[in-house]
């Protein structure tokens, strides 16, 4: 069976965005001892390139469709139309 699914998550992907980036960006000072200055701007900025790199599949930082095969076992991200 072939199951489309359209979800809304207003605070999801921009919440996981910010989390993963938070965690990449605090290694990456404390290896190389960024300012606390240095360090919001580098997040600021991966933030902006994440969603970017999401508007692919992700419209308007909430709405992914994905497309569900129950027999091949398999689940698909449906990229923006």
């Amino acid at each position: 069976m072939k199951i489309y699914v359209y979800l809304k998550d207003p605070d999801g992907f921009s919440n996981a965005i910010q989390e993963e980036v938070e965690a990449e960006v605090a290694a990456i000072a404390k290896a190389g001892g960024l300012d606390g200055e240095e360090t919001r701007a580098l997040i600021e900025s991966r933030v902006e390139k994440a969603n970017k790199a999401l508007e692919r599949w992700v419209e308007y930082g909430e709405y992914v469709g994905i497309d569900f095969d129950t027999e091949a076992g398999t689940a698909t991200v449906r990229a923006r139309s």
